[in-house]
């Protein structure tokens, strides 16, 4: 038993100190997109703040969005990130549900995050009155995340976006 915990301890400092980080990263594809995993830590690249998000929030709001062909939940999010000058390749709601490079899901959103749903993605509002603005029933509008038609859904996620994510996957 005193050999087998000799050899492990002595196998991890060797794997520990003979490779770089950087290079034990692993990589998966998932839905078309590489991620990198590290070691179960985050990158802490940029996110959008307040001020970013408000930004994101007032394209929103303006009536002069243009959605392009595609009237539907998904492609209104794309159009006002979009035109509030975040990029990112398109996405699902369904694949914005499971995750993308693009968006770090967060506990606690702000204004300009993703609010979504398995099948339904908006933008928030206004966190505060549980606010966000989508493609609903009758077309763009306002509705509040917490209302029993979205508690039907199922769990909701919230995501905000990351700076410069789409540009560094594509290096």
């Amino acid at each position: 038993m005193i050999f087998g915990r000799k050899f492990v301890i002595a196998g991890l400092a060797f794997f520990l100190s003979g490779t770089p980080l950087s290079s034990r990263a692993q990589t998966r594809e998932t839905s078309g997109a590489i991620r990198r995993v590290q070691m179960g830590r985050e990158h802490s690249a940029s996110t959008l703040t307040k001020d970013d998000g408000r930004e994101v929030v007032e394209v929103a709001l303006d009536k002069r969005v243009r959605m392009g062909h595609k009237r539907d939940c998904s492609h209104l999010v794309h159009a006002i990130y979009e035109q509030a000058g975040f990029s990112y390749p398109y996405a699902s709601s369904s694949e914005l549900y499971r995750g993308t490079d693009d968006f770090r899901r967060v506990k606690k959103p702000q204004p300009g995050d993703l609010v979504v749903w398995r099948g339904h993605v908006g933008i928030v509002v206004n966190p505060r009155r549980r606010e966000f603005y989508s493609f609903l029933r009758h077309g763009p509008g306002l509705d509040e995340y917490d209302a029993q038609y979205w508690k039907q859904r199922g769990p909701v996620r919230f995501y905000r976006y990351v700076k410069g994510a789409s540009d560094s996957a594509a290096q």
